[in-house]
């Protein structure tokens, strides 16, 4: 065979491209074949209480929130107070367990059973009552009284009284819809329209028990460098909330899309002179664009002095 024959016979056709086994191959020579994509793991979690459970949700949801990558189902499983509600309230703790996730159960049963009972659960059991209640049992030099009341129950009735009665205050005062009594106002809140005002009245009547009236300032309100007139005796008890023009817009524009009510320059001003309205008068103000309404009556509070008794 000629030089060139031996040459052809060694040679293929054509250079092939790897094989579907080759691709497979690393850099480093370790076969590494294809799997599916598992989605995500949902973690199951249970807030379980003797009362509502809004304490051990508010506790619990602030702990799962440092961890913002993970896919959590949430559940609130509230009145659990006898053994035999303990007993069925594991048996679904239980069923939610499996070989891939083990469920978070985050509790503030105050009843010493009824927690035995449930924190014989299979799942992840954390305790935000009973560890810490023993603590403070230590240091007062006195043991906890059975069966008191709960935080989010009646219990006193006087001051559950007082705390709905401001309720229908800041119902009654909305918005300036009634000027009646301001002068019985804790807190006046002012702004322009669509900042907050509204939910953050309610949200310091139903859980502090303030009488907040809240008072809308309108183009008008900024012609003069004075307060409104109806409160204008009343700057001790006012409190301005703030927002950024982008956001209000924004929110203005669900309501009335494409108006120049929601107009990004009506927004800046109205924005700007309130800012102004509230250094002339020193009334202390937040920017509500992006605190939450907890956010804000914790900082108001604390800015008014309100809640320390």
């Amino acid at each position: 065979m000629s030089r060139l024959a031996s040459v052809r016979a060694e040679t293929p056709d054509r250079v092939a491209g790897p094989t579907r086994e080759e691709r497979s191959v690393t850099a480093e020579g370790v076969d590494t074949p294809t799997s599916p994509v598992s989605p995500p793991v949902r973690i199951p979690v249970f807030f379980v209480a003797g009362g509502t459970g809004i304490s051990a949700e508010t506790l619990g949801n602030l702990m799962l929130q440092q961890f913002p990558g993970l896919d959590f189902a949430r559940r609130k499983i509230p009145f659990i107070q006898t053994v035999e509600e303990a007993r069925a309230v594991v048996r679904q703790l239980d069923a939610a367990k499996t070989e891939a996730v083990v469920p978070l159960v985050f509790s503030t049963i105050s009843d010493e059973t009824i927690r035995t009972e449930v924190e014989a659960t299979r799942c992840a059991f954390i305790d935000l009552f009973g560890s810490h209640l023993d603590a403070v049992e230590r240091v007062l030099h006195v043991n906890r009284t059975p069966g008191a009341a709960a935080l989010h129950g009646v219990g006193d009735s006087s001051r559950y009284d007082a705390r709905m009665k401001a309720i229908e205050f800041a119902m009654e005062h909305d918005d300036g819809a009634s000027l009646r009594n301001l002068e019985a106002a804790d807190l006046i809140l002012i702004a322009p329209s669509r900042c907050g005002k509204t939910p953050t009245s309610m949200y310091l009547a139903l859980q502090h028990g303030l009488k907040v009236a809240n008072y809308p300032l309108v183009e008008e309100d900024f012609e003069t460098g004075d307060l409104p007139r109806p409160v204008r005796g009343l700057a001790d008890r006012c409190f301005g909330l703030l927002s950024t023009a982008a956001r209000l817009s924004q929110v203005r524009g669900e309501r009335r899309p494409g108006s120049p009510y929601a107009s990004l320059g009506q927004c800046s001003f109205e924005l700007r002179r309130a800012e102004a309205l509230y250094r002339a008068h020193r009334i202390p103000s937040v920017n509500s664009a992006s605190m939450s309404v907890e956010e804000m009556a914790a900082y108001i509070m604390q800015s008014r002095g309100l809640g320390n008794s």
